[in-house]
């Protein structure tokens, strides 16, 4: 599946993709979230979970570039 095929999916589709074919790497929290980091094939992905909420508000691929990335440089090695 390419990754634009992935991102056209619905949440709910998407969650089954990496339930089934993802494993998991890492969770950290951001801001409000409880991100959780999966590899999918060669790439990474983050599901935004809201505690509060309880409901996962976005899937996507991870952002190389974000901010965020240290934290996940903290605890594990991933090639930038």
């Amino acid at each position: 599946m390419s990754r634009e095929d992935f991102k056209n999916l619905p949440l709910h589709k998407k969650i089954q993709k990496l339930y089934i074919d993802g494993t998991f790497v890492v969770a950290i929290r951001y801001y409000s979230y409880k991100v959780n980091l999966y590899l999918l094939g060669t790439d990474y992905v983050e599901v935004f979970y809201n505690h509060k909420l309880d409901k996962i508000d976005k899937i996507d691929f991870l952002n190389r570039e974000h901010t965020r990335m240290k934290f996940y440089l903290d605890q594990i090695n991933i090639s930038i």
